[in-house]
């Protein structure tokens, strides 16, 4: 059945119902399935270490799985343009089923390779839950698309609680294999959401969808497309930059692992907590506003780290940065929603989330180097060279480009 033909008939209380139904429906899976995501950067480096044939591969399985979000978005996309978003969600949480399925017999066999190729579905999960962003904004009308945007984002707080939790209450149920039961259990989440995702009730392609619109090298030549990939990737590279080097550096610095747990879990609500407001700051200030404060909380971030290297400068850096984040990335999200029509928005988005990803991945193996060989200090400095490109891009927008709501 095509709900495409449905929406112009519709009665409007029922599209309000219907649109509501959505979002809460992917707010919980955005919840259940992030946490995928957090298991894995909870005990990827772990098993690594435990099965790597070289220690020096331990984190090996972490950078892949950022290598499968970035790999896998394209054809996530294409997925969508053809057959739907439902079809894609669905196929997403089949690799989370796998992922954790595979990590689980990779932990009993002693198989590191095998655990990569997991993480490796993990990262196409992962991709395939940050489309659900895109999926609200579709259902909703464009006055309200930064907040069902925003509030499917809010799902994140819950899955930054699920996943430690998950990990926690199960890693020691399988023993002598540390963290088997906790993918056995990662596995039957993901199921769950996929049963929650059959409930979803999305727009099927058109014939004009299908036709694809513009030639993808047009629009993503648009200026204000460049704009919002430019403060999408420096926002979501340098959160993952640092994030990824803060945990070794309190290591490094004498610093507790508590204290290290405690400071990313900080992080992560402060990533996704914003997302109750963030939609409607958007709506009443515009989506380049809200990127902005998201740029300099990211630079206080880094203000903050260089202050000192005691517990608290550490745990008032990654709040920051979490906070910067949020408004940095689903700031720049609701601008990619100003730069395609709605046939083209599969390819746009995936596209755009392409190269945040592909981006990331590159920070994700640089991090953890440049750390080593230069220190905390040196990697919060390096963060302001990015950060005054994307500054000098949004100047440039909104000095050359007319403001208008996202949508």
């Amino acid at each position: 059945m095509s709900y495409a033909s449905d929406a112009a008939t519709t009665a409007p209380a029922d599209f309000q119902q219907f649109e509501r139904g959505n979002i809460l429906r992917l707010a919980t899976v955005q919840a259940l399935a992030g946490a995928n995501a957090t298991v894995i950067y909870a005990t990827g480096a772990i098993i690594g270490n435990m099965l790597a044939p070289d220690k020096a591969l331990a984190t090996l399985p972490i950078s892949i799985f950022v290598v499968g979000m970035a790999a896998c978005t394209l054809p996530a996309g294409a997925i969508a343009q053809r057959h739907g978003r439902r079809a894609t969600f669905l196929a997403g949480t089949g690799c989370g089923v796998l992922v954790g399925l595979l990590s689980a017999l990779a932990i009993v066999l002693g198989a590191f390779w095998l655990f990569c190729v997991a993480t490796f579905f993990g990262g196409a999960y992962a991709a395939v839950v940050l489309s659900f962003r895109f999926a609200a904004a579709d259902c909703a009308p464009p006055e309200r698309r930064p907040r069902a945007l925003s509030a499917v984002m809010a799902g994140g707080v819950f899955a930054g609680v699920i996943g430690p939790q998950l990990v926690t209450h199960t890693m020691h149920l399988w023993m002598p294999h540390l963290f088997a039961a906790t993918y056995l259990a990662q596995a039957g989440v993901a199921a769950l959401s996929a049963l929650i995702l059959l409930g979803v009730r999305l727009p099927r392609p058109t014939a004009a969808e299908t036709a694809r619109g513009r030639p993808l090298a047009e629009i993503v030549r648009q200026p204000r497309f460049v704009t919002a990939v430019v403060c999408g990737v420096i926002t979501y590279l340098l959160m993952n930059f640092l994030m990824t080097a803060a945990p070794l550096a309190m290591q490094m610095c004498g610093l507790s692992q508590e204290s290290s747990n405690l400071g990313l879990q900080w992080h992560v609500i402060a990533m996704y907590g914003p997302s109750f407001f963030t939609g409607s700051l958007i709506t009443r200030f515009g989506a380049r506003r809200v990127v902005a404060a998201g740029l300099l909380l990211t630079a206080a971030a880094a203000l903050a780290g260089l202050a000192g290297v005691d517990v608290a400068h550490f745990w008032l850096a990654l709040t920051l940065l979490g906070l910067g984040w949020n408004f940095g990335f689903v700031g720049a999200s609701a601008m990619v929603l100003e730069c395609h029509r709605p046939e083209e928005r599969a390819r746009v988005q995936s596209f755009n989330d392409f190269v945040v990803f592909g981006t990331m991945a590159v920070g994700s193996f640089l991090s953890g180097g440049l750390l080593t060989a230069y220190g905390w200090s040196t990697v919060l400095q390096l963060s302001f060279v990015p950060l005054a490109v994307a500054v000098a891009a949004l100047a440039i927008a909104s000095a050359t480009q007319p403001g208008r709501p996202a949508g």
